[in-house]
């Protein structure tokens, strides 16, 4: 029997659906949870803080980038009246998203996280002529390139953004390193 949505752990996190902060969710929380987007970092710890959320997922560490500061720093703010609970540590595989008829060629702009593309110097450096553009968050890169329907414009976000939003994948797995991972902290209000 499916557990009732309002049963369900409120999760926050920094991004839109489809962020890779969703998917640790999921990892974390196989039998689910109700995943609840925030526009910053500060604001995912804040809803845990004011019981707007049963808990927060954080990232804090890159493989390729290394520490990921404004998580971090998020934390730090409130680390007296939370707990740590967890630990998530997921696969991170970037693509290069665009809409429908879109070609690598064509784009010109490529909009998504600063850590995001930090993560693909690579790339970019092989493909000169695109212009990283850093946005508030993968997935919510992703939402707005598809709004836009412009083919020069792309996104760098996960495979489920994506489908998430009706973007065709140009290129998979641009990461710099093949092996390449987020750490989490799963927190909540401390005593909780």
């Amino acid at each position: 029997m499916a557990a009732l949505p309002d049963l369900l752990p409120r999760v926050s996190f920094q991004g839109e659906l489809g962020a890779f902060s969703e998917q640790a969710i999921c990892q974390q929380w196989p039998l689910g949870a109700t995943p609840l987007p925030c526009p910053s970092f500060d604001a995912a710890v804040q809803a845990v803080d004011d019981g707007v959320a049963d808990f927060a997922v954080i990232p804090v560490e890159n493989a390729i980038v290394g520490p990921v500061h404004a998580g971090l720093a998020a934390l730090a703010q409130a680390e007296t009246r939370l707990d740590r609970r967890a630990e998530v540590r997921l696969p991170i595989h970037l693509c290069l998203m665009a809409p429908a008829g879109a070609t690598l060629a064509g784009l010109r702009q490529v909009q998504s996280h600063g850590v995001a593309l930090a993560q693909c110097r690579a790339f970019f450096l092989r493909h000169g002529w695109l212009e990283p553009v850093v946005h508030a968050d993968t997935a919510g890169a992703a939402r707005e390139v598809a709004a836009a329907r412009d083919r020069s414009r792309g996104a760098v976000a996960s495979s489920v953004a994506a489908e998430r939003y009706g973007l065709e994948i140009i290129a998979r797995s641009i990461e710099d390193v093949p092996a390449n991972w987020t750490r989490f902290v799963v927190i909540s209000r401390a005593g909780d």
